[in-house]
């Protein structure tokens, strides 16, 4: 079962050393985090970086977040900048303009829904076809999602195949309904 703490108080119990709490806030806004790093353009051991200085950014300002319930955000914001300083390094002339995942407002609008829709049927799977998708799309690899689930790491193929059948018959049911 999940931890039912909001957000602000998961942070609270997070910088009073509650190992569950950072596991939980790893869970909710991980695979988000993930997704935005790799969205602007890095390769896993990249996103894998800029993803760890802003857990560490977040470490370094446990006391001074202006509002707690919003931590989300605040790591999705502190991910694209860490994602940007990687860029720059590799290429000094990138601007942040240069990063924007979708420049056309329409489409970025379209393709948001289509995610949202997306994990919301991600969201109804049954487990552990929803923990594995999830884990599937931060991009660990076979042995790491194998790990996590308490499965052999010749499994992971075959379920995520499975899983992915389920998504799909979800997603061309919700499309035959609208």
């Amino acid at each position: 079962m999940r931890d039912p703490r909001d957000p602000a108080e998961l942070l609270v119990a997070a910088a009073d050393g509650d190992q569950a709490a950072w596991d939980e806030l790893e869970f909710r806004f991980g695979p988000r985090m993930w997704a935005v790093a790799r969205a602007c353009g890095l390769s896993r051991t990249e996103a894998a970086d800029a993803v760890q200085g802003a857990w560490l950014r977040l470490l370094q300002h446990l006391e001074s977040i202006r509002d707690p319930a919003r931590v989300g955000g605040w790591l999705t914001t502190t991910v694209r900048r860490e994602a940007l300083l990687l860029l720059r390094k590799q290429s000094p002339r990138v601007s942040s303009s240069e990063v924007v995942e979708n420049p056309d407002p329409a489409s970025a609008i379209l393709e948001t829904d289509d995610r949202r829709l997306l994990w919301r049927m991600v969201s109804d799977l049954h487990e552990p076809c929803r923990t594995l998708l999830r884990l599937v799309a931060i991009d660990l690899g076979n042995q790491q999602v194998a790990s996590r689930l308490g499965m052999p790491a010749g499994s992971v193929g075959p379920a995520k195949a499975r899983c992915l059948e389920k998504l799909r018959t979800l997603l061309s049911l919700q499309e035959t309904a609208q």
